[in-house]
């Protein structure tokens, strides 16, 4: 009996090994190439959570040369057989939990990573990619984002560009906190987001540059710019560091102007907390370079063409359009890119805010006026700011109609409330991200309205809405003259779409 039992007992354990071993291998499975956006579905990765990179590279201008490391500190979301990297750069080896790891290109831009054991839910997960490539010579559909320039490069660029520098789960949706080391020769600088903590010479010609970013940050938002620049580093009123840099190859006329426009950084940031709260991120700045085709957001430290600044005068109404950016896009950003508007909306709009403050024409001037400015048969009303579609992404309907948008719901609202919500969107959804549906849902919930009508109108419905953002058939009574910031926004718009 006890043999029999004995046996008995051995074959159930047997069976139930098998059943579990059979049960953990169908429960263990490839995490996702994409996190689900239907703009661009190869964005992002499936099956973890990123928390932290650290990225330890060298860059020789000369050549376009980079090499080095990437470690990721992430945590598994599914049990995982495999997963995904959003990588487009060669890569020389992968260690998953300092285990070296099978890796495959799969498309341009995807890295299928299999680790030498599977993943548990739950388990906390050490990657490191070790990577040397030109990034300027590689292409993802088509193009390369990778910036080259005479004397450096520029990481910047929207919706994607850390795939030619650095591996990641590349969307909004997972962001992560960095470490941004960068060696590069004596004679340039290496510029990226948040706090310079260092630099250090540890080979003759060469120097590193340490900067880290404390608060959580999306991929595309983190850049680095090398180059010959002039570096500035001075402190804000309350002691965060302020860095602005300036590529000295810009024209001279150009480069005053651009210093006198983020000469006023502070001064920006000061106008636009009283609006929407205190400044979230733990240091401000800028840098302005050629060859950039655009300005963008990048967390902490905007980066500007130099055409913003060669109209004869400084411009610090870009500035105001980025710096808002740090609350709407950056410190929330969008939960998937048809969210844009809650973007583009709000920060062109804080233009408005900032012609206000310099009496250069009212919010309610510059809407009704740019209201006028567009005929009923325009295709311009034919784009959605609210869903506009992955081709329109950037189109100046989704600054101009999305600020007049955004002016409309002010004056549905009520001042009292409307400014409420700017302060609330970015205290309640801070680190975090936010859809437009989120933002009317706030809206209604704060001003007490239903405003499906509202939104359907000015977000939603191809055609010229038939009363202004002001409550009339026309703009505004003001719409006969051109307030004196007008030109300048319109411009800048023009610019910015082109990204």
């Amino acid at each position: 009996m006890r043999v029999r039992a004995r046996a008995a007992t051995t074959a159930l354990a047997t069976g139930l090994a098998v059943v579990l071993l059979g049960s953990t291998a169908s429960a263990t499975e490839p995490g996702a190439p994409g996190i689900g956006d239907p703009y661009y579905p190869g964005s992002g990765n499936g099956g973890y959570d990123v928390d932290y990179y650290d990225l330890r590279l060298t860059y020789q201008p000369k050549t376009d040369e980079l090499a080095g490391t990437t470690t990721i500190l992430a945590t598994s979301t599914q049990p995982l057989s495999s997963f995904y990297l959003d990588f487009a750069l060669d890569t020389s080896s992968v260690r998953v939990n300092n285990q070296p790891a099978k890796f495959a290109r799969e498309g341009e831009a995807e890295l299928r990573v299999t680790p030498k054991r599977p993943i548990a839910k739950g388990q906390p997960m050490t990657i490191t990619v070790r990577y040397q490539d030109v990034p300027s010579t590689v292409q993802v559909d088509g193009f390369t984002a990778w910036k080259r320039l005479p004397d450096g490069a520029l990481a910047v660029d929207q919706p994607h560009i850390a795939s030619w520098w650095y591996p990641s789960n590349d969307h909004p949706l997972d962001k992560a906190t960095f470490d941004v080391s960068v060696e590069v020769p004596n004679d340039v600088s290496a510029i990226s987001n948040g706090r310079l903590l260092d630099k250090e010479s540890k080979r003759p010609g060469w120097t590193r540059w340490n900067w880290r970013s404390t608060s959580p940050q999306a991929s595309y938002l983190t850049t680095l710019a090398v180059g010959d620049f002039e570096v500035i580093e001075d402190t804000t009123p309350d002691g965060k560091p302020l860095v602005t840099a300036y590529s000295r190859s810009l024209d001279p006329a150009n480069a005053r102007a651009a210093k006198a426009s983020l000469g006023r950084t502070v001064d920006v940031t000061e106008v636009l907390s009283e609006y929407f709260g205190p400044y979230p991120f733990e240091a401000n700045g800028g840098v302005v370079s050629p060859g950039v085709g655009f300005a963008l957001e990048t967390q902490t430290r905007p980066v500007y063409d130099e055409v913003f600044f060669d109209d004869g005068s400084s411009n610090t109404y870009v500035v105001a359009h980025e710096l808002a950016h740090q609350w709407f896009g950056d410190l929330v950003s969008v939960t998937g890119w048809r969210d844009i508007w809650v973007n583009e909306g709000f920060a062109s709009y804080a233009e408005f805010l900032w012609s206000e403050y310099l009496g250069e024409g009212t919010a309610a001037e510059l809407a009704g006026y740019l209201y006028d400015q567009y005929p009923a048969d325009d295709p311009f009303w034919q784009v959605k700011p609210g869903d506009p579609g992955p081709e329109n992404q950037f189109h100046p309907a989704v600054y101009d109609r999305g600020a007049m948008a955004v002016q409309a719901l002010r004056t549905e609202i009520g001042d009292a409330a409307f400014f409420e919500l700017l302060r609330t969107w970015p205290a309640e959804r801070a680190n975090g991200t936010g859809s437009v549906h989120d933002m009317i849902a706030m809206a209604e919930r704060i001003s007490g309205k239903q405003l499906d009508k509202l939104f359907d109108t000015w977000l939603f419905t191809p055609g010229k809405p038939p009363v202004g953002p002001n409550g009339s058939a026309t703009g505004s009574r003001a719409a006969q003259a051109e307030p004196p910031a007008f030109a300048k926004i319109s411009r800048n718009h023009e610019l910015l779409h082109q990204n």
